[in-house]
């Protein structure tokens, strides 16, 4: 950086938090002209650092990043934002108790945020934020805790975003949020709705990714979003967390929906189109979870066949119902111990792996367009996404949003590997 005033943010976990990442950093780059704005860990010291944090699966993560910020940097404002409830922030005044806990909405209001500038972390990819918080309140949660309940964005302004990212040469839009599929319950319309509304009013060369939603919602209006994976702009993806199999889990922790909400849409998604990506989320080992309840979680993964899954064991999270549970089982003699719930995590992740091998095999011999996305994990090589968002592997440097015909040729458990065409 140099002599350039910069300030650093840097974001964790899901796609609402990098999207919300983003357009905080829009807002401090019109707050504070005279500075540029980095998405990477500075080497040198910045004006600020913004840590945008995410607690899901534990406070791990962002207390690591929280002490080599502060570590690296003893004399830099260090601000906080993201999920942080109260039990990360009791352990971060431990770290050090210089942070300052702010929020998006402390800094600027969402609406003035969204078309000010178009600073991303990447040039083809825009990640709009649609909704924040969610109509549930799982056992095992603490993001409700610091989102609240469901607030959608209104349509036009979600509308105008996606069209001045795809003008700015965006080819790749995210609509994300804490749970997309309840997206407009609270202002009359939904997420089929809002897609089919993008489709319509913005022109261009991208595709649409719709993000993470509860099967229990989308079950509202399946008919008319199952419609819009018709149409070449949206990609062949959906993430579906379903958590557990087994319907007693389901209830101990407090999910809404029914294995049937999941199973059903799952496999209409996957008989109407063959090639999907059908992407879920399992936590195994949950206060109570017997034998029985995780043969039955195994038993729905191997029906529903997804190409992509999250494999969680249950770490309770302080403040919430299922720590409680957590602690009755471990009075109770109950508990399921570490030993277990590495068992059965492991069974899971082999089958899923067996699973997304023979499902990415379809693939191999097809000849389909894709879009470069960025440098891969191994050495000279480059990824790219299909019209399924499944990752592609290439051989060589390419670069980033280029368009390509390539040719499949191999299929690994977490991706496909293909040539160009010449």
């Amino acid at each position: 950086m140099n002599s350039q005033k910069f300030i650093a943010v840097l974001s964790q976990g899901c796609a609402a938090n990098f999207g919300d990442g983003e357009k905080l950093a829009r807002a401090l780059a019109v707050q504070n002209p005279n500075c540029t704005i980095t998405f990477d860990f500075p080497m040198e010291a910045p004006v600020a650092i913004y840590l945008n944090v995410c607690t899901v699966k534990g406070n791990a993560g962002a207390l690591k990043l929280l002490r080599n910020a502060y570590e690296q940097f003893p004399e830099v404002p260090l601000f906080v934002t993201g999920c942080a409830p109260k039990d990360f922030q009791e352990e971060a005044k431990m770290v050090t108790d210089k942070v300052i806990f702010t929020s998006l909405k402390a800094i600027e209001s969402m609406d003035t945020i969204a078309l000010s500038t178009t600073l991303r972390q990447s040039p083809y990819i825009g990640i709009v934020n649609i909704e924040e918080g969610c109509l549930d309140a799982c056992a095992f949660c603490s993001t409700h805790l610091v989102k609240g309940r469901l607030h959608s964005f209104v349509p036009e302004s979600i509308v105008q975003q996606v069209k001045t990212f795809v003008e700015d040469g965006c080819k790749e839009i995210q609509l994300t949020g804490q749970d997309c599929a309840c997206y407009g319950f609270d202002i009359d319309t939904n997420l089929a709705e809002l897609t089919q509304r993008i489709l319509t009013h913005v022109p261009g060369d991208y595709k649409l990714r719709l993000g993470m939603g509860n099967p229990r919602h989308l079950r509202q209006y399946k008919d008319s979003l199952l419609e819009c994976f018709h149409d070449d702009r949206v990609y062949q993806f959906l993430h579906i967390p379903v958590q557990s199999g087994s319907p007693n889990v389901l209830q101990g922790m407090n999910r809404k929906h029914t294995v049937e909400d999941y199973r059903n849409v799952a496999l209409e998604l996957l008989e109407k189109f063959p090639l999907f990506t059908l992407s879920t989320d399992l936590i195994v080992g949950f206060p109570g979870e017997t034998e029985k309840d995780f043969e039955q979680t195994l038993k729905l993964l191997k029906e529903t066949r997804p190409s992509v899954c999250n494999i969680t064991r249950f770490v309770a999270r302080p403040g919430t119902p299922a720590a409680r549970l957590e602690q009755a089982s471990r009075l109770n003699c109950l508990a399921i111990p570490d030993t277990v719930k590495h068992q059965r995590s492991a069974l899971l992740f082999d089958t899923f792996q067996q699973i997304a091998q023979k499902n990415n095999q379809l693939w191999i011999g097809k000849e389909c367009q894709v879009v470069v996305e960025k440098q891969g994990h191994r050495d000279g090589t480059t990824i790219a996404r299909n019209s399924s968002y499944r990752p592609v592997a290439l051989q060589g440097d390419y670069t980033l949003g280029q368009d390509m015909q390539v040719r499949i040729t191999g299929a690994e458990s977490f991706a496909l590997l293909a040539k160009p065409l010449d």
